[in-house]
């Protein structure tokens, strides 16, 4: 089969009725809560005319809507002239072909929308991959009434339906190898960006995450320099790109910005685009970047540390980064969150202010990874000193005899190599000498003090 080859989607500008059934034993959802739809639908080029919400403890088997309701769509379609119905709800096949069947009109659910939306913005190889791949996951159970999804590069949400179930068979065969296939590219590609990640393990790398559109990327602007893609839209950003950000008094460190997280997510496309987020798998540091100024930015919150949880990422201790200061209207939202979440900062990525407080407390958290030692070694150690010169930061030498003692920074990670060679006495800032006592596992490393009487740093 060929490469993907996937242009921006023409999507038509279809007018829509978006429908919500949620949980009445959920408190406090209002029917504004529809409004994150309404944007998913909007970015994928819907025309919204008409909103239908229902209160309802189970969803109903077949339709998910219950009958009065379903009855109240249909006239809803048919008095706002919409042609295609956009449900905030993960529906089954049988419930979107009976949905369909029951109103005359296409119908398309929140993961149909967004996998539209992520197939619009992928530009880069793997992306594409990771998008058509979701996509035909998503599709293969629903092959006897949505053929066009394989045609969706002329398409659009919603599009023309096309051959139907003569060939059902023959389709689910070239879907199921369309499928292998994309997950032995992708195989391909994640064993790279491992590599890729793993050779940047040299510096100290920071990984940009949060709820999409919370301002991810003019973060990252404001912080690099970085021409990088802004838009005030959902999922603007995909493909996770990386640039040098320096920190004043601390030095640089590699700075990451990820695709953006979103309630419900489509579980295919979070399957899918693991091998992106390897960057904030392998990151020193994560920056949670969160939209002060939304009314449910709790929820958001705890969103993407739901989405982390699930594709591996350690989400322990990330530093909370209140964004978009300048937009809120009442202050006391942010005392709120700030209440909640203590390891915080304030900032207005857009201004510039607070900035300068961030990279602070980033350099005070990635000075809790580092080692601030004296070596004492023989001058002659060149192979030491090549090594300090790629993975420290040496702040002065003292010669004395054949000997040098060299005052230095160090990540912990790379402390060993110092401690191992027995040519070395290591002393951390206070005189007591270092050794290494237990590897616990790759990465994690317990160094502690305490020591031979003789000081020599190593047992008589």
């Amino acid at each position: 089969m060929p490469e993907p080859k996937r242009e921006e989607l023409k999507v038509h500008a279809r007018r829509a009725v978006l429908v919500s059934v949620v949980d009445r034993r959920e408190k406090g959802v209002l029917a504004d809560d529809l409004d994150e739809m309404r944007g998913l639908a909007e970015t994928a080029g819907a025309e919204i005319v008409g909103t239908l919400l229902q209160y309802k403890e189970k969803p109903d088997p077949a339709t998910y809507l219950g009958s009065g309701k379903l009855n109240e769509l249909k006239q809803l379609v048919e008095h706002s002239d919409a042609d295609l119905i956009v449900f905030d709800n993960t529906l089954s096949p049988s419930q979107g072909k009976n949905v369909e069947e029951a109103t005359g009109k296409q119908v398309v659910d929140r993961s149909e929308v967004i996998l539209d939306i992520f197939a619009t913005h992928a530009r880069t190889y793997e992306s594409k991959l990771q998008v058509e791949l979701a996509q035909l996951l998503y599709m293969r159970p629903r092959l006897t009434r949505m053929w066009s999804h394989l045609e969706r590069i002329e398409g659009g949400i919603g599009s023309g339906k096309g051959p139907g179930e003569k060939q059902l068979e023959t389709d689910r065969r070239l879907v199921d190898t369309r499928i292998s296939e994309l997950k032995r590219k992708l195989k391909e590609v994640e064993k790279r960006r491992e590599r890729l990640v793993a050779s940047r393990r040299d510096h100290m790398t920071v990984s940009l995450v949060g709820y999409t559109n919370a301002g991810k990327s003019t973060l990252m602007s404001a912080l690099t320099g970085a021409d990088v893609y802004i838009a005030d839209k959902l999922f603007a950003t995909l493909d996770t790109r990386t640039r040098k950000w320096t920190i004043p008094n601390w030095g640089d460190v590699l700075l990451s910005d990820t695709v953006g997280f979103i309630k419900n997510l489509p579980h295919h496309l979070v399957a899918s685009f693991r091998s992106t987020l390897e960057e904030a798998r392998q990151a020193d540091l994560l920056l949670h970047v969160v939209d002060a100024s939304h009314p449910d930015a709790e929820h958001q919150i705890r969103t993407v540390n739901e989405v982390l949880q699930d594709i591996g990422v350690d989400a322990h201790e990330p530093l909370l980064v209140l964004n978009k200061v300048d937009a809120l209207e009442d202050r006391s939202l942010l005392d709120v969150l700030r209440g909640k979440h203590p390891n915080t900062v304030s900032v207005s990525a857009i201004e510039g202010t607070g900035l300068e407080k961030l990279s602070q407390m980033v350099a005070e958290r990635l000075g809790q990874g580092y080692l601030n030692v004296k070596v004492d070694t023989p001058v002659g150690n060149g192979k030491l000193f090549a090594f300090l010169s790629e993975h420290a930061e040496v702040q002065d030498r003292e010669y004395h005899d054949d000997r040098v003692t060299i005052t230095l920074r160090i990540p912990r990670r790379f402390a060993n190599v110092l401690v191992d060679d027995p040519q070395n006495i290591v002393k951390n800032a206070d005189g007591t000498v270092l050794r290494l006592v237990e590897r616990v596992a790759e990465d994690e490393i317990d160094y502690r003090v305490p020591i031979s009487a003789n000081g020599s740093g190593r047992d008589e």
